[in-house]
């Protein structure tokens, strides 16, 4: 469908709690059809409605690493365990990135693309942009749980 500006740190969207998704029709095709367009223009591997500046409970993954890309509506996260701190950057706050303490295994519960409940467990960099992307869903960005923060520099 389009490529859609992808809003910055500041933007309102950013800040509010999305709309659950309560019926899969046109609009939300079009909108999950945004943000594949709008993800595959980038380099990054997640985007939730609220960068593209739709306050939906709508997120899609593509770690671009073979496993196959996920389109979450409606994700909650069922179970965390462990810990760890690791890097973390976002399409939304660009030339940055930070520390974030995020859980090292979850489980998340959605609705797929066709309205069919899935469940995923996930370890690792899934795990970290499970909870990176879903924390977007309830207006909240890395850099509110950055442990510390760091400028990137220009690679010219």
């Amino acid at each position: 469908m389009a490529i859609r500006k992808i809003v910055q740190l500041g933007d309102e969207h950013l800040k509010n709690v999305s709309e659950p998704v309560t019926e899969i029709n046109e609009e939300i095709r079009g909108i999950i059809q945004d943000l594949k367009d709008t993800l595959y223009s980038v380099d990054g591997v997640g985007l939730a409605a609220p960068q593209i500046a739709v306050n939906k409970r709508i997120v899609f993954i593509d770690l671009r690493d073979g496993s196959m890309p996920l389109i979450l509506i409606n994700p909650e996260i069922t179970h965390k365990e462990g810990s760890e701190v690791d890097y973390e950057g976002c399409l939304s706050y660009v030339g940055y990135e930070g520390t974030v303490e995020r859980p090292t295994k979850v489980i998340v519960e959605a609705y797929n693309e066709e309205g069919k409940q899935v469940a995923y467990e996930a370890e690792g960099l899934m795990a970290r942009c499970f909870c990176h992307e879903i924390d977007h869903l309830h207006g909240v960005m890395y850099v509110d749980r950055a442990i510390e923060m760091y400028e990137l520099e220009d690679e010219e």
